[in-house]
Formats: structure tokens, sequence, C-alpha cells
């Protein structure tokens, strides 16, 4: 069963573009990095999936629902963190985070527990919390409920290393409980440590969907070099850079036979090879798709 499937999801504001035939299939139990850049229509497909905004075309379902028609039962199901939260600054963090909870019938303990994990001051007033603290106001409100579908918008802006670690500690917890999570983020990096499928988007349109580990080892791999290297013309050699201590870095989608046959008729002193970060998968991606439409 799929959490979620859109077909042809599009959104335009007027004549500007949002998002443009997003085909996605977010399966149970998964959790799934949405990754772009800024304005690339990550919230716009958020939003229009929780019937905050209604698509110019296209439909949608989330849990087995259709987003419009059955947008109220959906909300009872999921927990949502968007990108800007906004409070009632005169509460406490305990006052709102019970009047959240009143709308699902949570438990207290809950409360407790998740505001004890995330270090959370429940007597303070959500008006004096740094951007940080009113993040994990928003987190924990999301986690109340234990929805069976997590869609969390840029969720560990404003949030430390350490916190950030406890925040995925938790996620991973309850994705194992049958939680499946929609985590969008322009962090590339924090993906890559998380989701199981990731799905690339750019200018609203979706170039690609991977599994996270095909996406990152059968592209290419990062290769580094230090000694006396000259001309290394080979296929499949791309991004080549000369730090200043003279090691040469460099992405390879060619025969790795080929390289090595090729270094070792050279002097090299310390050979590096590793799977690329998906911040340069990324890169590629985009590359190849200007690259397509430079042809076209």
């Amino acid at each position: 069963m799929y959490t979620i499937e859109t077909e042809n999801l599009t959104k335009y504001y007027g004549n500007t573009r949002g998002i443009e035939n997003v085909n996605l299939t977010i399966k149970e139990g998964e959790i799934f990095g949405f990754i772009g850049p800024n304005g690339a229509g990550k919230s716009t497909t958020i939003r229009t999936l929780l019937n905050l905004i209604f698509p110019t075309s296209g439909k949608a379902t989330v849990l087995g629902l259709d987003i419009i028609q059955d947008s109220r039962k959906i909300k009872q199901y999921i927990g949502y963190l968007p990108a800007e939260v906004g409070y009632y600054d005169d509460m406490t963090v305990r006052e709102l985070l019970e009047y959240s909870a009143r709308f699902y019938d949570s438990k207290e303990h809950r409360i407790s527990e998740l505001s004890e994990r995330f270090d959370l001051d429940l007597s303070r007033k959500i008006e004096d919390l740094s951007l940080g603290n009113k993040k994990k106001v928003g987190i924990v409100q999301a986690l109340l409920h234990k929805p069976k579908l997590l869609i969390l918008d840029e969720p560990t802006s404003g949030l430390d290393p350490l916190m950030q670690k406890t925040f995925f500690e938790i996620l991973k917890a309850e994705n194992k409980q049958g939680t499946t999570i929609f985590f969008s983020s322009h962090n590339l990096s924090e993906v890559q440590k998380l989701c199981h499928r990731v799905g690339i988007i750019k200018n609203g349109t979706i170039l690609q969907v991977e599994e996270m580990e095909a996406l990152r080892s059968r592209l290419f791999k990062k290769i580094r070099i230090s000694g006396e290297i000259h001309d290394l013309d080979l296929k499949g050699i791309l991004h080549v850079e000369t730090k200043d201590n003279g090691t040469q870095e460099f992405l390879f989608n060619g025969d790795i036979n080929q390289l090595i046959q090729k270094l070792s008729k050279t002097q090299i002193d310390n050979l590096w090879i590793e799977e690329p970060t998906l911040e340069e998968v990324f890169i590629h991606y985009y590359e190849k798709e200007e690259d397509q439409h430079e042809h076209n």
C-alpha cells in the first residue's frame, strides 16, 4: 500500500509554476527524502498534499484518501511540521502542547516523555523561546499523537548538532513502530543519513526518484590521488580539482579497472576510493538535466 500517491499533481500561482506533473509513490513504513534547493517546489508539494492550497490539476491520495474530499479525515492521522512555525506567543509550552493533545486524545505522559528528550522547559512562554526551541516545540507537537504519517518540511533548521542526533534517533524509533516519514530538506547530508529513498525536485518538476544506496553508489566513485599525476585522460572522469597540497580529486563513473590500470603506470603516494556524498550526486543530476535542455 502507498501512504502517498500523486498523479500529475500541478500547482500554478497565476502564471508562475509552483509544481508541475509531480508523480510520487511513498510506500507504507518508509522514510522518504524529498530534496531540492529553496524554491524548488518542496513546500508547495507538501501544502498541496495537506489541502492547505488547491492543486491546479492532477490528483493525490494520502493514506488511501483523496486529498480534497477526505482532507479532514487525513489530518487525524498525520503529524506535520512546517518550515516556519507560528504559535500563540502568550501561551506556555505546556499549555500549547496540552491544547494540541486534546485534538487527538493524546496522553499526558507523551508530552513529558518527548519534552524531556528534546530538553524543553514546559513552563516557558512561547514568545521567550529561541528559534531552535520553537522548532523543538513544533516537532513534539507533530509527534504527540503517534501519527501514521509524519510530514516534515526543513525540520532541522535551528537545531544544534546534538539535538539533530536526538531528533534522528526519535524518527528512526517512530519509523520502526510503523510511522511513514516524508522528510523534505535542502540539507542533503541529513537526508543521506536517514532516508530509504529520495526524490530530487528542481523548478517544480521531479528529476529522479531513487533508492538511497543506488543513488550514491550506482553513478560514480569519488577518487583522491596524491603523487606525480599527469594527464589522466580517461572517459568517465568528472569535476577534476587539484588541491593546494597537490592532491587531485574527481568523480569517476567509468570502468574502475581501466582507472587502476592507468594509475599503475604512474607514481602515486596514496589513493582513496570513496562513495560520493549526496551533495555531489545532486549536483550531477542538476548538470545532467541542464545538458538535456541545452541539447533539446
